[in-house]
C-alpha cells in the first residue's frame, strides 16, 4: 500500500488536500496531507522567524511517524521545497517526488525565485509579519490561474487562505545529492501555461538545466486545468498521483546521438542561395535587384538558451524564410534577439526595435515598406508595434503564435500583451495568422483570444490554416499541406507590402 505525503502550497494549508486525499483513500492508498506551522487550517500559528527549515523539520516528523515503508511526497507549489528538503534527509523513506504545477527548485535557490510576478516580491508583511493572502481572484492570479475553478471554489480559496510566514519564502533550499536522484514525476496544469509538449520543447533547444527531464524515471502527467488542480481537478489529479506511484507517465523522449533537434533540420521548401549580409546580431537576404525593395523582418521565438549554438538566425527555418523573401524579391531579415529567459522580453524588445532600425537605415530597403513576422513566443513582441502602428508598418504576420502572456508567468504586461493592443484606439496594419491544427492548448487558447479581440475592434486578419500542422512544423512536415500553408503566408505578407 502506497502513503502519499501531501503538501500545500503558498497561503494554503492541509485543508486543500481534503477531496484529494479522500480519492486516494478511497483506492486503498494513505494519504497524509501536511500540517505545516503558520499554514492555517488546524495548524499552529507561526511565531516570529518561521521559515522552509521549520516545515522541513515537521515533515520529517511526519515521514517517521508513517509506518507504510513506500512513500511518496507530493507537494503543490511552495510544498515542494519542504518536501524536497525532508527527502534529503529521509531519502530512504521515499520512493517518488511529484511535482503538481510547479518549477524546478534548485540548490541554494528560495521558492520565490519560482514565481515570476517581480510584485510579489516585494508584497508588505501586514501587522504580525506575515504575508497577507490573496483576497480576490484577481489577486490569486498573480500566483496562478484560476482556471476551473467556479465561484464557490474560488471562495472557499478566499476563506481559508491564511498568512504565509515570509521566511518561508525566502529560505534557500539545501537539494542534497540523494534527494536530487530520486524518482520524480511533474503534474502539469495546461491551464496555467505547463504541458508536457512544452517542455519537450524547451529540453529540445538544448537548456542544460533541462536534461535531467529526459532520465527514464522522470515521468510527467498534464491536466486541462488550472493551478489548483487539488480544487479544480480532484478526480483526474488523485488519478494521475495514482499512477506516478506505479512509476506510470509520461517520458520525454532523448534523441539519438547525432539526429539533429527538430529546429535544426531541413526547411520544407527549397529556395535558392541568396546573397547575406551579416550586421550585429542582424542578417540580411538581398534580392537580385539594384532598387530599395520593401523587407520583412522575422522574430524567432524562445525563450532560447543564452548559450545556444547555432543561434536562432541561423537556424534553417529562419533562413529558410528570408531565402524565399528574397527570392520573391524583398528584403528577408533574421536577427538574433536576447529572450533568454520570460522576463527578457524588454531586452528582447529593445534588441528588434534595434534591428528594425538598422534595416530601414539601408540604402536597398525601402523604409516606408516593412513587415514584421512574429514566430512562437515571440509573438508577445508583436504588442507594441499593433498598439501604435507606424506608417511604415505595412503588415504584421505571425506563425504558430503565442499572443497573450501565459498564466504562470504572473501578471501580463501590456507592453508585452498583444490581444490588449488590440483595445487601443487608431488603426492597424493588416494580420496575416498561420495557425497550426495541433497547437500545444496553452498557446491555442492565446490565440482564440486574440482573434475575438480581433473581430470585437475591427482589425483585418486572414487566419491561413494548417489543419494537421503542429508547432515548428516547417522542419519536421514536408508535406503539400505544410508547403502550400507557408506559401501561401509568404505570398499574403508580400502582397500587402505592395499595396
Amino acid at each position: 500500500m502506497t502513503a502519499f505525503v501531501l503538501a500545500a502550497g503558498a497561503y494554503t494549508g492541509g485543508w486543500v488536500w481534503e477531496d484529494v486525499a479522500a480519492r486516494l483513500r478511497a483506492a486503498g492508498a494513505e494519504a497524509h496531507p501536511a500540517v505545516l506551522t503558520g499554514m492555517g487550517g488546524d495548524a499552529p500559528p507561526a511565531p516570529p522567524g518561521t521559515g522552509l527549515e521549520r516545515h522541513v523539520r515537521e515533515v520529517v516528523e511526519l515521514i517517521d511517524r508513517i509506518e507504510d515503508p513506500d512513500l511518496v511526497l507530493v507537494g503543490h507549489d511552495y510544498g515542494v521545497h519542504p518536501l524536497v528538503g525532508a527527502a534529503g534527509l529521509r531519502p530512504g523513506r521515499v520512493t517518488r517526488l511529484v511535482h503538481v504545477d510547479t518549477g524546478l527548485v534548485q540548490d541554494g535557490a528560495p521558492a520565490l525565485a519560482l514565481v515570476p510576478d517581480p510584485s510579489v516580491h516585494a508584497v508588505p508583511t501586514g501587522d504580525h509579519g506575515q504575508l497577507p493572502p490573496p483576497g480576490s481572484r484577481a489577486d490569486w492570479q498573480r500566483w496562478g490561474s484560476t482556471d476551473g475553478m467556479d465561484d464557490e471554489t474560488l471562495g472557499l480559496l478566499v476563506r481559508r487562505a491564511a498568512p504565509q510566514p515570509p521566511a518561508t519564502l525566502t529560505e534557500p533550499l539545501r537539494v542534497t545529492a540523494a534527494a536530487a536522484a530520486l524518482p520524480v514525476t511533474g503534474v502539469l496544469c495546461t491551464g496555467n501555461g505547463a504541458s508536457i509538449a512544452g517542455v519537450q520543447a524547451l529540453v529540445e533547444l538544448g537548456d542544460p538545466r533541462l536534461q535531467a527531464l529526459t532520465d527514464p524515471a522522470v515521468t510527467f502527467f498534464e491536466l486541462a486545468t488550472g493551478h489548483w488542480p487539488m480544487l479544480s481537478a480532484p478526480d483526474e489529479l488523485a488519478d494521475a498521483l495514482l499512477a506516478a506511484a506505479k512509476g506510470e507517465g509520461h517520458r520525454l523522449t532523448r534523441r539519438p546521438e547525432g539526429e539533429p533537434p527538430p529546429h535544426l533540420r531541413p526547411f520544407l521548401l527549397d529556395p535558392p542561395q541568396r546573397r547575406r549580409e551579416r550586421v550585429g546580431r542582424v542578417d540580411l537576404y538581398l534580392p537580385e535587384t539594384d532598387t530599395p525593395r520593401p523587407a520583412v523582418v522575422f522574430v524567432h521565438g524562445g525563450p532560447v538558451p543564452a548559450g545556444a549554438e547555432p543561434t536562432p538566425r541561423d537556424w534553417p527555418g529562419f533562413v529558410g524564410h528570408a531565402r524565399c523573401v528574397a527570392d520573391l524579391g524583398a528584403v528577408g531579415v533574421t536577427l538574433d534577439h536576447r529572450l533568454h529567459d520570460v522576463s527578457a522580453y524588454p531586452r528582447a524588445a529593445e534588441d528588434l526595435a534595434e534591428a528594425v532600425d538598422l534595416v530601414r537605415a539601408d540604402p536597398r530597403v525601402d523604409a516606408d515598406r516593412v513587415a514584421l513576422w512574429f514566430f512562437s513566443g515571440g509573438g508577445l513582441l508583436s504588442a507594441r508595434w499593433l498598439a501604435e502602428p507606424p506608417s511604415w508598418l505595412r503588415c504584421v504576420a505571425a506563425t504558430y503564435p503565442l499572443l497573450a502572456p501565459l498564466p504562470n508567468w504572473g501578471p501580463a504586461d501590456p507592453c508585452f500583451d498583444p490581444v490588449a493592443a488590440l483595445s487601443a484606439d487608431g488603426k492597424r496594419p493588416p494580420i496575416v495568422l498561420l495557425r497550426v491544427g495541433r497547437e500545444r492548448a496553452e498557446l491555442a487558447a492565446t490565440v482564440a483570444a486574440f482573434l475575438a479581440a480581433a473581430d470585437e475592434s475591427g482589425t483585418d486578419v486572414e487566419v491561413i490554416d494548417l489543419p494537421d500542422g503542429e508547432h515548428g512544423f516547417e522542419t519536421v512536415d514536408h508535406s503539400d499541406d505544410a508547403r502550400r500553408a507557408v506559401e501561401r503566408t509568404l505570398r499574403a505578407v508580400l502582397d500587402r507590402l505592395e499595396d
